[in-house]
């Protein structure tokens, strides 16, 4: 079974209950950033990277640190790409499963990963992204312990079940809006598909008005607003 049409109601639930995370950006504002989750692929990633050189956009790429370790020059291509790069755990593991010890541990590792590969300071690299969307009152409580910055999603199109190109790439026509934080995938669920979903959705967005900026952005938005 596929929830991709009930996503849109879970945001609405959810976003208000928890406000402290970021889950998009000024609604007043044509600016939208598009999301890159369980990478970096050797195979899915760089065909994606092609894909956002040829339209010069900036995205923004939430890593497992076991995928930058496995291939760190593709790490290192985004980052001199000037990509937004954020946390999304070691391996996948849900963080609600996870003791506070190995949380912190599943983090640190992957900002380790990270400065191995691109040099990036852990200090540098403080936004973090849920494995499947899963965290706790007590998860969000850490990552401000820690000083780190949730990062959630508004338009989920559900890409890791394959659903198929252009139904990914309507599901996404359907739901974005003003601020939308698109969430994508570029690792071995979903990543078969990445490129030819960007390829297709990136000018049609563009048609539209849409300004594509990085999760930093949108972070800015919520400061002045």
């Amino acid at each position: 079974m596929q929830f991709a049409p009930l996503f849109p109601y879970f945001y609405r639930i959810l976003q208000p209950t928890f406000p402290n995370c970021l889950w998009g950006g000024d609604r007043n504002s044509k600016a939208i950033a598009l999301t890159f989750d369980d990478g970096p692929h050797p195979q899915y990633t760089p065909q994606l990277l092609k894909v956002l050189d040829h339209y010069d956009i900036k995205a923004s790429f939430f890593w497992l640190g076991a995928c930058v370790n496995r291939s760190p020059e593709i790490a290192q291509a985004i980052c001199d790409r000037g990509h937004w790069i954020g946390l999304h755990g070691y391996d996948h593991r849900s963080f609600p499963m996870l003791s506070p010890n190995d949380l912190k541990d599943s983090l640190e590792k992957t900002q380790t990963a990270i400065y191995n590969a691109c040099n990036l300071l852990p200090e540098k690299v403080r936004d973090v992204r849920p494995p499947n969307g899963l965290f706790t009152p007590k998860t969000l409580k850490l990552f401000f312990e820690w000083n780190y910055r949730p990062v959630m999603w508004s338009v989920v199109p559900e890409d890791w079940v394959l659903p198929g190109v252009d139904t990914v790439v309507q599901r996404v026509l359907n739901q974005v809006q003003n601020g939308s934080m698109i969430v994508l995938h570029d690792g071995a669920c979903g990543g078969q598909d990445v490129a030819a979903t960007t390829k297709i959705l990136i000018p049609q967005l563009l048609q539209q008005g849409s300004q594509f900026v990085t999760v930093d952005t949108l972070w800015q938005y919520t400061k002045t607003n």
